[in-house]
């Protein structure tokens, strides 16, 4: 006591120093002890195997068993909106090519429909050569499906039809010859790609008519139930067929002579009216899709 009371501040300083020492030593024990339970119970949910809750396992089952059968509604719907692939030998399909594409020239004749002179739907090259036995098939599903285009534009009278281009399949095109591999380089592109669910034929057409005759075109096309198409992409411009030459002079003058009318004003309550503008017709170009479902 002599000594704390002859050095004072020494001993608080050292009490201080002790009190903390052991503050510090107590907190860091506590800390130690939560990191060791908290690792313990990370170390056994990590080493837990889930087990879900029955009664919301037993939803999860539902759900999945109604989403896959939603899916499977949803196919067998897609695949009625598809024309059939139909067995057919290369001469088959050169036959039915024929008789497809006089079917459509009587009905564009019956219907007043321009046609491009020499027109076969698209299919040229196989009206003089039959198509390979593993094209023919698709070749005949895709004749169908243009077929169908021709029958929606003559039934809506178009004026004409200005051109019609399809995009060849890849089954008529011919093995290109494999790349020579160089030493000491991966090839590229060998990624196995899985099947694919859709397949898209691809069809470039351009037709002359009124505007109300292209919108019910279009309307037609996108909402058909025999095919799915869709319209990727569209471009029109106006055509002035019947006023051109009219409306590049302007009207004609009205006489402004009265003479032989007896000095009266003439009627023209009853006289029908002449429209320099409203005439004109639009030139549409459509880049149509096919849609072919392989699931």
């Amino acid at each position: 006591m002599n000594w704390f009371q002859q050095n004072r501040w020494l001993g608080s300083f050292l009490i201080s120093v002790g009190a903390a020492t052991l503050l510090s030593a107590l907190f860091l024990w506590r800390a130690h002890n939560s990191f060791e339970t908290a690792s313990a119970r990370c170390n056994r949910l990590e080493n837990l195997d889930p087990f879900p809750n029955d009664a919301n396992y037993q939803k999860l089952k539902v759900h999945i068993e109604d989403y896959g059968a939603a899916v499977e509604k949803m196919k067998e719907d897609l695949k009625t909106r598809m024309l059939p692939i139909v067995a057919l030998q290369p001469n088959e399909f050169q036959s039915r090519l024929r008789q497809v594409t006089l079917t459509t020239f009587d009905k564009a004749h019956v219907g007043n429909v321009k046609l491009p002179p020499r027109f076969h739907l698209g299919f040229d090259e196989f009206t003089a050569s039959l198509p390979s036995t593993a094209a023919a098939p698709l070749l005949g599903q895709q004749l169908s499906q243009t077929a169908l285009l021709m029958n929606i534009l003559i039934e809506a009278r178009v004026d004409s039809l200005t051109a019609l281009r399809r995009t060849p399949l890849a089954e008529e095109r011919a093995a290109a010859p494999a790349a020579t591999a160089i030493p000491g380089r991966k090839p590229g592109g060998t990624a196995q790609a899985g099947p694919k669910l859709i397949e898209r034929q691809i069809v470039d057409l351009t037709f002359v008519a009124a505007p109300s005759v292209a919108r019910k075109v279009l309307n037609q096309i996108a909402s058909s139930t025999q095919q799915f198409y869709i319209i990727r992409t569209l471009h029109m411009r106006t055509l002035d067929l019947r006023n051109e030459k009219e409306t590049a002079k302007g009207p004609p003058r009205e006489p402004t002579s009265q003479a032989g009318t007896g000095g009266k004003q003439p009627d023209t309550s009853k006289a029908a009216l002449k429209f320099i503008v409203g005439n004109e017709h639009i030139e549409t170009s459509a880049r149509i899709e096919m849609l072919r479902f392989t699931f």
